[in-house]
């Protein structure tokens, strides 16, 4: 197996994200979760600076860096703002790319390229009340009519829905379930209050209402009744993002974590020197270098186009695991400190708990690999 290693322009990205989220993003992340919002200024320095199009190809607007680079500046991003990281994963990793995936060149032209430009933003709506887990039970439904679709029906817990100018919808025709790419501004388009949520505060979710909502007939993406494999499709690469998202959260709490264990004295010495908060900090520091490991073997896959269904659920699942645990560490090396709002972890903490959920629970996230391991005989 070659060595892998990141190139000097992946390398350029880390450190420009890093610079940004030092700069502009960590020293207002503990407002954006107290207002439940992140600032307008924000979101368009993110768009001017090209973080809500860094996947997609430079034809259609993006940075060209790929999954590799997605990963790497979702990864830092999550160090300052986990809710910052959360809007960027809905406008990019599903949102957009459901077009990307399965839009035709006029879609991509058209709706791609200012969502990957950031003037633009995007939403995925999938979820419904009876269609959580269950994603393949959507009720909202969208009928051919003339030379438009007429869609209606209600959609739960949509990322970005209050604030997205475009929105990919998942609804039911008599085919089957299609996808459909419908403009916010389009009359019967509602979108709700924001929901008041543990985590994730500053990320806006929403539910959204269809009612008579009719787009062009060009506005169906791929083939009608072809839709829920995309959205899979689609979710493959949220789930890996979202993986890399945890994996920046981790490693900003192992370094807190590490140097608050280097200052904090008990006994006459610092609790570094204790095995138990050793043995913490070794923990965490096995599960960063996992969670790593095949969260960029993952990408490089998904950059060659290859099938990653399987080790994507296992990106999903391990990563929001291991933060959960990593999170609850953390808080506990800073014992009292940990606990309060002077310091970011009990926010990280907060945060973390969402990933386990969304994206598909880790329990669907564990069917998809059993049915794969088991049809192919146990072989990884």
């Amino acid at each position: 197996m070659t060595e892998f290693s990141f190139t000097e322009e992946q390398n350029m990205l880390r450190e420009m994200t890093r610079d940004f989220v030092n700069n502009e993003i960590k020293p207002i992340s503990s407002k954006i979760d107290a207002e439940e919002k992140i600032p307008d200024e924000l979101i368009k320095k993110l768009g001017e600076l090209g973080f809500l199009g860094v996947s997609f190809p430079e034809e259609y607007g993006g940075g060209g860096f790929g999954e590799i680079g997605y990963c790497i500046m979702q990864e830092e991003i999550a160090r300052g703002c986990m809710s910052t990281a959360t809007f960027i994963g809905a406008h990019q990793s599903i949102g957009a790319n459901t077009i990307y995936i399965g839009g035709d060149e006029d879609q991509k032209k058209k709706y791609l390229t200012p969502l990957a430009k950031g003037e633009k933003i995007g939403a995925f709506c999938l979820t419904e009340a009876q269609a959580g887990s269950d994603s393949f039970n959507v009720r909202t439904r969208a009928i051919l009519d003339g030379n438009e679709w007429v869609i209606n029906g209600e959609k739960l817990w949509i990322t970005n829905g209050g604030i997205a100018d475009i929105v990919s919808v998942f609804a039911r025709t008599e085919k089957g379930v299609s996808a459909f790419i419908v403009e916010t501004n389009t009359p019967g388009f509602y979108a709700g209050p924001p929901e008041k949520k543990m985590g994730i505060k500053g990320s806006t979710t929403n539910p959204i209402t269809f009612d008579n909502v009719r787009i062009p007939k060009e506005n169906l993406v791929g083939r009608d009744g072809r839709g829920f494999l995309l959205a899979m499709k689609t979710l493959d690469a949220g789930r890996l993002g979202l993986g890399a998202a945890c994996l920046g959260a981790a490693k900003e709490l192992l370094e807190m974590s590490t140097s608050y264990s280097k200052q904090r004295k008990q006994f006459d010495q610092t609790i570094s020197h204790f095995q138990a908060v050793q043995f913490m900090l070794a923990e965490m520091a096995t599960m960063v270098y996992a969670m790593e490991s095949m969260i960029y073997r993952t990408a490089v896959d998904y950059d060659l186009k290859k099938d990653v269904s399987r080790q994507s659920a296992i990106v999903k699942l391990y990563c929001s695991e291991s933060l959960d645990t990593i999170a609850d560490l953390a808080v506990q090396i800073h014992g009292g400190m940990g606990y309060s709002r002077e310091l970011p972890i009990e926010r990280y903490y907060r945060d973390s708990r969402i990933n386990k959920i969304f994206e598909g629970t880790n329990e669907i996230q564990k069917g998809i690999i059993a049915r794969e391991i088991i049809k192919k005989g146990g072989v990884v």
